[in-house]
């Protein structure tokens, strides 16, 4: 070749690698042109990738975005491919090997060429993901957004393996750097764009939380906006309980399709951790990008995990200082980095939202303090209302005339209402009608006397209308009612447009209505305004009823006075009557006087009724009382003051008929009380001019008006029989004075009855003891005769029997000695005969010799023991009669309880139904005593056979015997341990015939006698102690000498 022609196709080779270089700087200025241009990423990306393609003649150009928090995992958002290679738009690539080995070198900006990939050395996993995209060849360089891998703008080369110039990747790479500018300016104004819809969202969101009351409300409607602004799977919002362990509950939740529901779920004690809790209280906003990195307790971990929460971003909910729930943002389908602009989003929000917090506590307690207030408010309404309803009610009752009840009535509801007019309407007997009474504000014209120029004929027509079934009508607007014209015409000349009718009852007759008027324009009508003026109509009612009552009985008054008057002194006169009977058929004085002043004071309807008796010295006192509730007894008052028994002389006292001071009672013996001035009264004790040590009296004695009359016992001055009226003045009828001294005469005449029934009864008493003192001497004589005469009987058989057993006894002792010799002789004769003749021998087996010797000693002992007891018990038969020591000597009493004892020595011994009594004596050191001693024999005869009959049936029977001196008195005790005597009984024993043994068993007189014979007689003392089921103790006292 020629070096002309090698310099021309050097030049030529030259021009065309400067044509090709300035045709690439030419598109590379055209490009960078374009994506400086205010157009979106998409056309961006989507321009580049054609015209790069274009330019280097590849096969496919990809913008491949990679998404951080899914570990590199990422998507192809951009191409430009040509025919027939695949699309790779839209598929996920989770190369892991890529997140290992290359990531980190294209943070640093690194490019890699890769002109085949089976060549290259590649990761396995990588090159098969490259297989499948159908890359041969491939050049890729990173897109960084402030120096954080974006993605990546991938050079596909899918024919052939390619070897990558060195101004190839230079161009790659300057149309990577401007791509990165301007993702970072798309991304930028994205950021602008979704802060300014957030803010916008903010102020809405705050706008509604201002608007809404609703806490429900607010919190839903801010979950599901923060949930489809922010992109987030779920918004809830947890409230605490209250106690400072972070449990609680999700109240509302905003949460996209498929994920768990989280409202309603509780939230248990320490879930979140300590370290958490005192984070939220110090309202710290808390995210996790991963919850499985971000240490949370396992608690915590585990309710996010049943939420499938990957990702979470939490701001404190705060109301006033109150740490109140949590407002939670869950990622759930990755893990989520959380920009600061959204944190501070979330942060205001939950601030606007505490503030929400703190305005419903405020607003509820406003709610209940103003429906406390309503409440009070209405309760006085109501209240006050009633109060002036029961006000009218009462005018109504208190008032006879018809005329003032409606005049007060209207004016009264009216200002009640505050109506512009009320008025009283009476239906005529052919049901037309008028106004008969009414109350109007100023301004308006009457409607009594003004007849109406159109008439209302329906009332007339139904004859009262829906009011004869007791109906009310209330009107708020009568233009707005569906009134008929004439109606509203009629309503016109009333001036109304507004009213309430009530119907007005008298007894079961439809009287006439009441109303109430608004004319000044429409109103509402509460209900209790037309309950209170229904009640107005009844009490209206009611006062027609009785004034139509009054009207009947004013007629009858007049017919009934002069009849009432007889028919009054009729019933005096008999009640006087029955009283006086009453007084006549009792002869017991209490009774007397307590008859009197029941019936004095129901007669005269009277606070009190007494009956005063002077004493000898003219002092005296409340015999009997009557009086009625609420007032004191005198009876009980003057025991405990004793100067109201003392003589009220010490005060001067005015005459029965005249105003002049009296003397005082004591020195005048009774003062004016005399035949001619029975009675005294007083109709105002303040005003009669008595002294005020008088007045002093009457008041402690409640008295305020009196009345008195003396009652005389013959021509004496007993005492005063006196009325009190308590409760106020009472000015005393004739007839009540002339009723008092009328029953006061009759009294003196029931007490000159009683005095001669006490005396009558006095002499029979008299007499009645002297009987009964013949009685008891009669029958003490008989009992001294019959002793004596005992005591005659016992002598004489003592002596008859003495002189006989004297002899026995005496030849006894002889019989004895004779038995004995024949018996030696008979034991000689044995002896010396041992074999008798057999005759002998069969007498002696006959006889039975051998028993006969050695039972005869014996039977002659009994007979002289016998011989002794006879002549002890004749011994004691003389001691116990002492017939020749009639008078009194010293005696052995021990000698007289001896004899006693051995005379009653049968009456000890177990007779099969009995058991035996044992005796213990305990004798002590007595003197001999002057006495009777049979007297005192028979004192002891007596009190030991009760005591053998009270022992009977005791399980142990035991009568003890004790004796001893004390103080020159010889003391007896005699107990036993038998049934006791009643308490009731006790005092009688010792009256003559009282006895508690059956009829037939005992005279009654044994103990009476005793008694006699040891306190008269001797001077002494019999007592007697005894309780019931222990025993009976009796204590004979008897001097031991005698001194007369």
């Amino acid at each position: 070749m020629k070096p002309e022609q090698q310099e021309l196709n050097t030049a030529t080779s030259s021009n065309t690698g400067f044509i090709e270089q300035l045709t690439k700087q030419k598109a590379l200025a055209g490009v960078i042109a374009r994506i400086r241009r205010p157009l979106d990423l998409e056309t961006i990306f989507t321009t580049s990738a054609r015209e790069v393609r274009l330019l280097l003649e590849a096969d496919r150009v990809g913008v491949f975005r990679f998404y951080p928090e899914l570990d590199w995992e990422g998507e192809f958002v951009s191409e430009d491919v040509a025919p027939p290679w695949d699309s790779v738009l839209a598929a996920r690539v989770n190369d892991h090997c890529f997140g290992e080995q290359y990531a980190p070198y294209y943070q640093q900006g690194r490019v890699q060429a890769v002109a085949d990939i089976y060549e290259a050395g590649l990761s396995p996993c990588h090159a098969e993901i490259l297989a499948r995209f159908q890359v041969r060849a491939n050049l890729v360089v990173p897109l960084l957004n402030a120096k954080n891998l974006w993605g990546l703008l991938c050079i596909h080369q899918c024919i052939a393996p390619r070897q990558w110039q060195a101004e190839e990747i230079e161009f790659v790479i300057d149309i990577a750097e401007h791509l990165a500018v301007a993702i970072e300016h798309a991304e930028l104004l994205q950021q602008t764009r979704h802060q300014l819809e957030q803010q916008k969202a903010l102020a809405a969101v705050i706008a509604r939380i201002r608007e809404s009351l609703e806490l429900e409300s607010i919190f839903q409607t801010t979950a599901r906006e923060m949930r489809l602004l922010l992109g987030a799977d779920r918004v809830a919002v947890l409230r605490f309980y209250g106690k400072l362990d972070g449990a609680g509950e999700f109240l509302f939740e905003d949460v996209g399709e498929n994920w768990p529901k989280a409202k309603n779920l509780g939230v248990e004690p320490n879930c979140f951790g300590q370290e958490f809790v005192a984070k939220y209280r110090q309202l710290v906003v808390s995210d996790a990008p991963d919850i499985l990195t971000a240490g949370l307790s396992d608690a915590h971990l585990d309710l996010l995990t049943r939420l499938e929460v990957r990702s979470h971003l939490v701001a404190p909910l705060v109301k006033g200082k109150e740490l109140w729930g949590l407002l939670c943002l869950h990622q759930c389908r990755s893990k989520r980095y959380w920009q600061e602009y959204e944190i501070e989003f979330v942060k205001q929000i939950a601030a606007h939202l505490g503030v929400a917090l703190q305005q419903a506590e405020y607003l509820e307690q406003f709610q209940i303090q103003a429906r406390e207030m309503a409440k009070v408010v209405e309760q006085e309404r109501a209240a006050q209302m009633q109060k002036t309803v029961g006000a009218i009610a009462d005018k109504i009752r208190q008032s006879l005339e018809i005329e003032a009840i409606f005049d007060t009535s209207t004016k009264e509801i009216r200002e009640l209402l505050a109506a512009d007019r009320v008025a009283i309407y009476q239906f005529h007997p052919n049901w037309t009608g008028s106004f008969v009474a009414e109350s109007f504000t100023e301004g308006w014209i009457p409607l009594v006397g003004n007849t109406p120029i159109i008439e209302d004929t329906f009332l007339q027509q139904t004859r009262g209308g829906r009011y004869v079934n007791h109906e009310t009508l209330a009107i708020d607007d009568i233009y707005k009612a569906g009134h008929a014209n004439c109606h509203i015409q009629l309503l016109e000349q009333f001036q109304a447009k507004a009213y309430v009718v009530v119907p007005i009852f008298q007894g079961e007759q439809l009287w006439g209505l009441l109303a109430a008027y608004q004319n000044s324009g429409p109103r509402h009508w509460q209900e209790d305004e037309v309950k209170i003026l229904a009640q107005i109509g009844a009490q209206l009612g009611v006062a027609l009823l009785q004034a139509e009552y009054i009207a009947q009985v004013q007629v009858q008054a007049g017919q009934l006075a002069k009849a009432a008057e007889r028919e009054r002194a009729a019933d005096r006169q008999k009640t006087l009557t029955t009283t006086i009977n009453k007084i006549r058929r009792s002869l017991d004085l209490v009774t007397i006087f307590r008859t009197t002043a029941l019936e004095v004071r129901e007669l005269l309807q009277a606070d009190r009724v007494v009956i005063y008796h002077f004493h000898p010295d003219w002092s005296g006192e409340f015999k009997f009382e009557a009086i009625a509730e609420g007032w004191n007894s005198l009876m009980l008052q003057q025991l405990e003051q004793p100067e109201l028994r003392e003589n009220i002389s010490d005060c001067s006292l005015k005459s029965l008929a005249t105003t002049v001071p009296d003397t005082y009672l004591q020195e005048t013996q009774g003062g004016r009380f005399t035949r001619g001035q029975r009675f005294r009264t007083c109709d105002d004790i303040y005003k009669a001019g008595f002294t005020q040590c008088y007045v002093r009296f009457l008041e402690k004695v409640q008295a305020r008006a009196y009345a008195m009359s003396g009652i005389y016992q013959g021509d004496k001055l007993w005492g005063l029989l006196a009325v009190y009226q308590n409760s106020g003045p009472r000015h005393w009828q004739d007839e009540d004075v002339e009723l008092l001294a009328q029953i006061a005469d009759q009294l003196g005449v029931a007490l000159q009855q009683a005095e001669l029934l006490e005396q009558t009864r006095k002499q029979a008493a008299e007499l009645s003891q002297t009987l009964k003192n013949l009685q008891q001497t009669q029958a003490q004589m008989i009992q001294s005769e019959k002793m004596a005469s005992l005591g005659q009987l016992v002598a004489g058989v003592a002596h008859e029997i003495n002189n006989p057993v004297n002899f026995i006894h005496g030849n006894i002792h002889h019989l004895s000695n004779y038995v004995m010799d024949l018996l030696e002789f008979v034991q000689i004769y044995r002896q010396l005969y041992d074999e008798p003749l057999p005759e002998m021998q069969k007498y002696a087996a006959d006889m039975d010799l051998d028993y006969i010797m050695e039972d005869l000693p014996n039977t002659l002992a009994s007979m002289k023991m016998g011989t002794e007891r006879i002549r002890q018990l004749v011994l004691s038969l003389r001691t116990f009669s002492r017939l020749d020591e009639a008078e009194m000597k010293p005696v052995n009493l021990h000698d007289g309880l001896e004899s006693t004892l051995l005379l009653l020595q049968h009456r000890f011994q177990s007779n099969g139904q009995n058991q035996e009594i044992a005796i213990v004596k305990q004798y002590g050191d007595l003197p001999t005593i002057q006495c009777h001693p049979a007297q005192i024999n028979q004192v002891f005869m007596n009190i030991l056979g009760n005591a053998i009959d009270a022992v009977q049936n005791s399980e142990n029977p035991t009568i003890t015997i004790t004796t001893e001196l004390v103080a020159e008195m010889a003391v007896i005790k005699i107990a036993d341990n038998g049934i006791g005597i009643p308490e009731t009984l006790l005092s009688r024993i010792f009256d003559p015939f009282f006895t508690t043994k059956e009829p037939g068993k005992g005279t009654g007189l044994g103990l009476s006698t005793s008694y006699q014979i040891v306190v008269e007689t001797h001077r002494g003392q019999l007592r007697c102690f005894s309780e019931t089921g222990q025993g009976t103790t009796f204590v004979i006292e008897i001097p031991t000498s005698r001194t007369e």
